[in-house]
C-alpha cells in the first residue's frame, strides 16, 4: 500500500527553523513529482512548494520564497522542506503530496497525500 508519512513538525518561535520530512513507502516514487501544502485553521489548503522527480525543477509560493527550500532524496524515498525564518503566519498543518504529473501536484490534485504534521510558530 502506497503511503506518505510526514514528520518534523512542532512548536517553535518566530525566526526559528524546522525541517519537515515525508517518507514514501509501498511503491517507487522516484519518478514522481512531490510537493508540500499547508492548511491553517479556517483556511483552505494552500500550495507551498513542489519539486520534479529529478530535483531539477522547484516551485514555491510567493509567501515562502527565500525562506523555504524543498529537496528530494530519491535513494531514501524522502521529501524534505527546510523552513527558515518562520513566521506566525506559517502556522498550519503541513501535508506532502505526490503524483506522476507535476501539474497535479502544484494544483493540489495529487493522487497521494500524507496525513499531515502540525507546525506552530509563536510570536
Amino acid at each position: 500500500q502506497e503511503q506518505l508519512v510526514e514528520c518534523g513538525g512542532g512548536l517553535v518561535q518566530a525566526g526559528d527553523s524546522l525541517r519537515l520530512s515525508c517518507a514514501a513507502s509501498g511503491r517507487t516514487f522516484s519518478s514522481y513529482a512531490m510537493g508540500w501544502f499547508r492548511q491553517a485553521p479556517g483556511a483552505e489548503r494552500a500550495f507551498v512548494a513542489a519539486i520534479s522527480w529529478s530535483g531539477g525543477n522547484t516551485y514555491y509560493a510567493d509567501s515562502v520564497k527565500g525562506r523555504f527550500t524543498i529537496s528530494l532524496d530519491n535513494a531514501k524515498n524522502t521529501l524534505y522542506l527546510q523552513m527558515n525564518s518562520l513566521k506566525p503566519e506559517d502556522t498550519a498543518v503541513y501535508y506532502c503530496a505526490a503524483d506522476f504529473y507535476p501539474n497535479r501536484v502544484i494544483s493540489g490534485n495529487a493522487g497521494y497525500w500524507g496525513q499531515g504534521t502540525q507546525v506552530t510558530v509563536s510570536s
